[in-house]
């Protein structure tokens, strides 16, 4: 059985070190799991009810509620924008919370990782996200945990796939996420 894994990064910044996590978790995948970056969170418009009906709803949410559909669980890269989650990424979460205990979140295990400029690599962020999430119907994988600091001097001339720490904790978040899903 393959292990589709939706990866959603809460970072639309070209540069941004949280997409490069979520690029280098992709090629760390082992041969059972796929896990798919996606992109065009940055198109989607701010949820709202009004627009959340099967005439209105917009091409942008529709496909990211297809592919979410389809994935057995989730890894979400969240940076920390003043202390708390991305809105982009909350946005995401808020468009995948619908229609409201049936969403596509809904009991698929999720995971929270980051990276972030501050010296707690984005905790804040992290837990909000969790949070979010998980009162949005998703099944959060506690034990997975990775919030590795400083990312700007860090990450300033080494790649994270070519830290050694960051990819061998990222291996461990994917084998740990991955074994929370259901055969």
């Amino acid at each position: 059985m393959s292990v589709k894994v939706l990866a959603l990064v809460g970072s639309l910044r070209s540069g941004s070190h949280n997409r490069q996590l979520a690029e280098v978790a992709r090629s760390l995948a082992p041969s059972d799991v796929e896990i798919e970056v996606f992109d065009g969170l940055g198109d989607l418009p701010f949820y709202n009810e009004d627009i959340d009906t099967e005439a209105d709803v917009p091409a942008a949410a529709t496909r990211l509620r297809d592919v979410a559909g389809a994935a057995d669980a989730f890894l979400l890269f969240a940076p920390e924008y003043n202390g708390t989650i991305p809105a982009v990424l909350k946005n995401a979460i808020d468009w995948l919370s619908r229609p409201f205990g049936a969403g596509a979140l809904s009991g698929k295990p999720t995971a929270v990782i980051g990276t972030a400029f501050g010296q707690y690599g984005g905790v804040w962020a992290q837990d909000e996200a969790r949070k979010s999430a998980g009162i949005a119907g998703a099944a959060i994988v506690d034990e997975v945990e990775l919030s590795i600091p400083g990312s700007m001097t860090r990450f300033a001339e080494t790649h994270p796939a070519d830290d050694p720490e960051v990819v061998e904790q990222l291996a461990t978040a994917i084998a740990k996420l991955t074994a929370n899903v259901s055969a």
